[in-house]
């Protein structure tokens, strides 16, 4: 097979300075995972924040009235304090700034001895009507919280049954790391898709895009991986899966979606012991971005297949099966499987993102430490939100030294 890439300089393929390598760190799970505290931290300070704000603005306004009198009129500003409570407060809470507003104004009138005149009148039945209305609205809010965290506590057992989390090892001395970044706001999950399980038959992966977004994608990856990991077990070879994907998606889907989809095998997997030559992946590409392969000799290229099936779901317009190849995976061997989200990421300038010129990222001693690195640089790339959901799969053959060392 032929190897579509050019040769790299390893000297080139390691961070220049010390700079560079603290970049590839930002991707670490330890690091998002305290960049994730400080964020949470800042929006408790925040809400803290709100909630003193309804008294701060209550008491300046009263200072401010107690010291000029009545000719500047600020007593209708009391009203702000209930108001502000809706935003961020509770049911009490919003209640007590209300009360304390009329307070105020009772107090305030008197000292400035206009209490019954219809100015003041006026003002006490705007604070009066303003807090009724902040407790009915502050209730409002509190109940669609209640129900968007009953949603997301759904949503995220939901998460969880679809994308489980895959094994670090796929066999002796064959490392797995996996990074997904959904477009969708707030969520984990989207129409990518993939997997690893191990079978009597060898270690079978699939990594795939549904067509489309939002919960009919995400509906759909969920028939694919439910389909895929029956079929994984019974079948004997890979085409059996790929007919069984077909099937199942048939019965499920309507007009013209599809998916497209990769599906490998480990094969010729070596003992506890040793590594054995000659180690390969049988992969069936229906319509999928091809895989990128990371010879230990530094060489990188992307494993075009020689027969590239039709997109999973369109099986009415095939006209012969999925036809496997084989792609070399000997000791120190990575082989990264994406989905387009990764490749068609743009930049403010338009520009895609260079998987295979930031390759070099993949380069770190764990796998998922050096995923995520690529996914972090991905995001600076990108600095925005991402427009399509990117998942990444990446396998790692260790050298027979290193898997010794890791038994």
């Amino acid at each position: 097979m032929a190897r579509g890439g050019d040769r790299h300089d390893h000297s080139q393929a390691r961070p220049k300075s010390r700079l560079d390598a603290l970049k590839a760190s930002l991707g670490s799970t330890k690091t998002r995972a305290f960049l994730r505290l400080l964020t949470s931290i800042g929006a408790t300070r925040t809400q803290d924040t709100l909630r003193l704000l309804p008294f701060v603005v209550m008491a300046v306004v009263a200072l401010i009235d107690f010291g000029s009198g009545p000719t500047f009129g600020l007593l209708p500003l009391l009203a702000l304090g209930p108001a502000f409570a809706s935003v961020a407060c509770g049911l009490a809470r919003t209640t007590v700034a209300g009360v304390i507003a009329l307070a105020l104004c009772v107090a305030l009138g008197l000292y400035n001895d206009i209490l019954w005149t219809p100015r003041t009148n006026i003002t006490m039945a705007a604070i009066l009507g303003v807090t009724v209305a902040s407790v009915l609205a502050s209730a409002g809010r509190l109940r669609h919280e209640r129900q968007l965290a009953d949603v997301r506590s759904v949503a995220e057992a939901a998460q969880r049954v679809l994308l489980r989390p895959v094994p670090r090892r796929a066999g002796p001395g064959i490392g797995v790391a996996v990074s997904y970044t959904s477009a969708t706001a707030e969520a984990r999950i989207g129409g990518d898709l993939y997997e690893v399980v191990t079978t009597p038959h060898g270690v079978r992966i699939i990594v795939g895009d549904v067509q489309g977004k939002g919960l009919e994608a995400v509906e759909t990856a969920a028939v694919v991986l439910g389909a895929f990991r029956e079929a994984a077990h019974d079948e004997a070879k890979l085409q059996g899966v790929v007919t069984r994907l077909e099937n199942a998606l048939t019965r499920e889907l309507s007009g013209e979606q599809f998916v497209t989809a990769i599906l490998a095998e480990i094969t010729e997997m070596a003992d506890n012991t040793e590594i054995g030559e000659g180690t390969s992946i049988t992969v069936i590409n229906c319509g999928h971005p091809a895989p990128m392969v990371l010879a230990a000799d530094g060489e990188r290229w992307f494993a075009d297949p020689p027969d590239e099936a039709l997109p999973l779901g369109m099986v009415s317009l095939k006209a012969s099966e999925a036809v496997p190849h084989q792609i070399p995976f000997e000791p120190g061997d990575q082989v990264l499987f994406y989905t387009d989200g990764v490749i068609e990421a743009r930049n403010g300038t338009g520009q895609f993102y260079p998987l295979q010129a930031r390759a070099h990222l993949l380069g770190g001693t764990d796998p998922q430490l050096a995923l995520d690195a690529l996914r972090a640089d991905l995001l600076r790339h990108v600095g925005r939100p991402l427009g399509d959901d990117a998942a990444m799969l990446l396998l790692r053959h260790r050298a027979a030294s290193s898997a010794a060392s890791a038994a």
